[in-house]
């Protein structure tokens, strides 16, 4: 980033903080902030939307978004909602692990189911989830309101991929979580964290020149041209996670609170329609721009040549999160075992 850029960036969040500081503890005021960490129209965007359309129809309240990058990067929404400048902020788990180690257990790979149906009743029903997670956010400052997926993940490379020996000596782009990157260095890859905002820019010049490989997710419709062959590896879904700042919240009347939580429920059962059918819609639109897309879909067997080095990446996640992420795990694992045994 240039000095200008980091100039204008530092000047607009300051000239934000200015004003949210002469309002944030005012009664009337009633315009509450909300960031997130996507663009127009992805998923965690049209999940704020129909969060403001709730609040917004039910109440005299109005609700400001912002978008990836017009307050900084994940980090810096974060800390400002954490300080009390945002009231909401979006996150995923991936850029959250950072500030709550146990967020992390979303990228153990081959722990989540992937049909929809039992991944969107175990966000609906896990004691993990609804119980453990607001513990570990309410910790850090935070009011956890919903988790929820986001779409299944999916890995572009440079050549088609059917087996772990087929990553080796593959550079990764991935997002800046320790375990994530051990899910990938198991699977056989070399990772290399970076900010997502500087993800997709890099991974153009890269893979013009080859050197590069990113991880991405198909979600919100959304055309990723940087590689010609996606890989599903039926190993995860991508999860993301809408909270309030913790002191904004107690201090709303009980109104305004359970007017906070129904806005949240009701983008939830909005977003989980939205999703359906997401990645196949994704997906026809990158194989209409390009004829030279491949697609490879890995079966029960190939899979099972990428499970078999999921136990170490579980053995990781216990490693940098101790007692309280071996709980959570079991716990994650018991929840998994009553939806699906449903």
């Amino acid at each position: 980033m240039s000095s200008m850029s980091k100039f204008k960036k530092l000047a607009g969040i300051s000239a934000f903080a200015f004003a949210a500081m002469t309002a944030a503890n005012s009664v009337n005021a009633a315009n509450w902030r909300y960031a997130h960490e996507e663009y127009e129209g992805d998923v965690q965007d049209v999940f704020a939307y129909k969060f403001k359309e709730y609040v917004e129809e039910n109440s005299d309240h109005s609700l400001q978004i912002y978008r990836f990058g017009e307050l900084g990067e994940s980090d810096d929404i974060m800390e400002q909602t954490q300080a009390g400048i945002l009231n909401f902020v979006n996150q995923s788990p991936g850029f959250t692990g950072a500030l709550i180690p146990e967020a992390q257990i979303f990228f153990i790979p081959y722990l989540m189911p992937t049909d929809m149906d039992t991944v969107i009743k175990f966000f609906r029903e896990s004691e993990a989830i609804n119980e453990d997670f607001p513990k570990l956010y309410a910790d850090k400052g935070l009011k956890l309101l919903k988790m929820y997926p986001e779409g299944e993940m999916v890995v572009t490379v440079d050549e088609p991929v059917t087996k772990p020996e087929d990553f080796n000596n593959k550079k990764i782009r991935v997002m800046t979580n320790p375990l994530l990157s051990e899910t990938y260095a198991a699977f056989g890859a070399t990772p290399t964290p970076l900010p997502w905002g500087e993800v997709y820019g890099a991974l153009q010049t890269n893979m013009i020149q080859g050197q590069e490989n990113p991880i991405f997710w198909i979600e919100s419709g959304g055309l990723y041209e940087v590689s010609p062959n996606l890989v599903f590896t039926s190993h995860g879904w991508f999860t993301t996670a809408m909270m309030a700042n913790q002191d904004f919240y107690e201090g709303l009347s009980d109104e305004d609170q359970k007017l906070v939580q129904d806005a949240a429920d009701f983008a939830f059962e909005e977003i989980i329609v939205h999703i359906d059918g997401l990645a196949e819609e994704a997906l026809s639109k990158i194989k209409k721009a390009s004829d030279e897309v491949t697609v490879t879909r890995l079966n029960d067997e190939q899979i099972q040549a990428f499970k078999e080095r999921a136990p170490q990446v579980e053995d990781k996640f216990i490693e940098m999160t101790g007692e309280s992420g071996k709980e959570l795990l079991n716990q994650f694992k018991e929840d998994l075992k009553e939806v699906q045994n449903d």
